[in-house]
């Protein structure tokens, strides 16, 4: 299938790396590591929520680092609205979230913008960063460990909320008919 043929057009110099990418479960991204094949990389969601639930960081990310496969970070906001759900819905700063994520041993940050303001802002954030001290980060994760741990701030990790029916009946759970 796919895979084959991205596999082909590496070893023909066509394509230079390989990646897979998702944000519903890190058992899902574990399972995929562990097929054999070289990933280059994988990409994942990164966010301070994401420390209390269903966490990438604290499963996938150790494991990525170990393998040698670059993890691309996503969803610093936690998705949502253009503002995203975590400066916009839990009131943290739009400039903490950025550097959370880009202190963790990750690749890269792949970052949402959608205004000329997004993009200022995220510039300073790169022009001016300095990674964020453990006990800072700490401190972060203390204030949001309640409020992160229900995933109110990832409805993308939620199969009931977030897919549509076809995926909603695949994980056991009901779907509403229309019309």
């Amino acid at each position: 299938g796919a895979l084959a043929a991205a596999l082909e057009a590496k070893k023909q110099g066509k394509v230079r790396y390989i990646g897979f990418t998702g944000h519903k479960h890190p058992d899902i991204h574990l399972k995929m590591i562990e097929k054999p094949y070289a990933w280059d990389t994988a990409q994942m969601p990164i966010n301070i929520m994401d420390a209390h639930y269903r966490s990438f960081q604290k499963r996938v990310v150790p494991v990525c680092n170990e393998k040698g496969i670059g993890v691309l970070g996503m969803k610093s906001f936690a998705g949502g609205s253009p503002k995203g759900r975590l400066p916009d819905k839990a009131g943290l700063k739009a400039e903490d979230c950025r550097r959370y994520a880009l202190s963790l041993p990750i690749s890269s940050l792949v970052c949402g913008i959608m205004s000329r303001k997004d993009l200022r802002q995220d510039l300073g954030v790169a022009r001016n960063f300095k990674p964020m001290p453990k006990d800072e980060m700490q401190k972060l994760l203390a204030s949001t460990a309640k409020e992160g741990a229900d995933g109110r701030h990832e409805l993308f990790k939620s199969t009931q909320v977030f897919d549509g029916p076809y995926h909603r009946l695949q994980h056991g759970f009901e779907v509403e008919k229309t019309g």
